[in-house]
């Protein structure tokens, strides 16, 4: 079992940049969050804290907010316990629940059924809310499909049970490699599965793409996509806040990307792109 740091974060005014310090957070090693009244816990590995990257962070330097914070080391008890015994079910527009063996299932609803381990990507987020009900609109039978920074691998799942040919799924974190391959047999679908970057991405192309990750990572590997999109294909991208999407669209338009439909859930952000 890891060490884990509690981390209070005090943010005035809250709205809304306690969304926005998360996903900041997420990027430098926070694995989860607890919203308070006037703040969030946040929750990383003693391990992977590095007190430089959490003050280097833009937020800290916006004039627009204040943010304060102090932390305690946490009792060496079993967080993956812990997290699975606060996981709800996740409804999406009445059509489709991603929920836990645990869950009763629902007459009626497409179900994703995932452990629920402390990687990024259980449907809880916007960014996972909002990927799916793009993906409700897109035809996948038989199309060829990539899920960049997979997660518990939740979107290469609903791909794949949509119809699609081939699924891989790559992130960087080995947990969330393990937890995709036991959520992919959980569901009853073939995934190609591999830890690393876009750095893995060959000469193979893929008719739709689906990226959910963050703001630096996707304006850094948007033309690594596009090199392996077919002609027609889709890219389809989250984990942006509202005042990410300019910079975005930009990189998007410099590589022939076309924007065919936005979606927002309250600060967060989908963009559907076509080549």
């Amino acid at each position: 079992m890891q060490n884990y740091l509690e981390f209070n974060f005090k943010i005035s005014p809250l709205q809304p940049w306690n969304e926005i310090l998360m996903a900041e957070l997420i990027e430098i090693g926070f694995d989860s969050f607890t919203e308070e009244i006037d703040g969030i816990l946040g929750y990383i590995q003693k391990e992977l804290f590095n007190e430089e990257e959490l003050k280097a962070l833009p937020l800290f330097e916006n004039e627009n907010v204040e943010i304060t914070y102090t932390f305690e080391e946490m009792p060496n008890i079993n967080w993956n316990e812990e997290w699975e015994k606060n996981f709800s079910p996740i409804n999406i527009d009445d059509k489709v629940m991603i929920r836990a063996e645990f869950h009763e299932s629902v007459p009626g609803m497409h179900e994703i059924i995932i452990q629920p381990k402390m990687s990024f990507g259980t449907g809880h987020h916007p960014t996972t809310h909002l990927m799916i009900q793009q993906m409700m609109d897109i035809d996948f039978n038989g199309k060829k499909v990539l899920d960049m920074g997979c997660g518990t691998s939740v979107l290469a799942i609903y791909a794949k049970q949509q119809g699609s040919g081939e699924v891989k799924a790559i992130d960087i974190d080995e947990w969330s490699v393990e937890n995709s391959k036991e959520n992919a047999t959980r569901n009853g679908v073939e995934l190609d599965i591999e830890q690393g970057t876009a750095d893995n991405l060959g000469k193979e192309n893929f008719d739709i793409i689906l990226a959910n990750i963050n703001r630096n990572i996707l304006i850094s590997d948007i033309p690594v996509y596009v090199s392996v999109m077919n002609e027609g294909g889709k890219l389809l991208l989250s984990g942006l806040c509202f005042f990410d999407v300019d910079d975005i669209l930009e990189v998007c338009r410099e590589n022939g990307l076309e924007l065919k439909k936005k979606l927002q859930r309250e600060e967060w952000v989908s963009l559907l792109l076509e080549k």
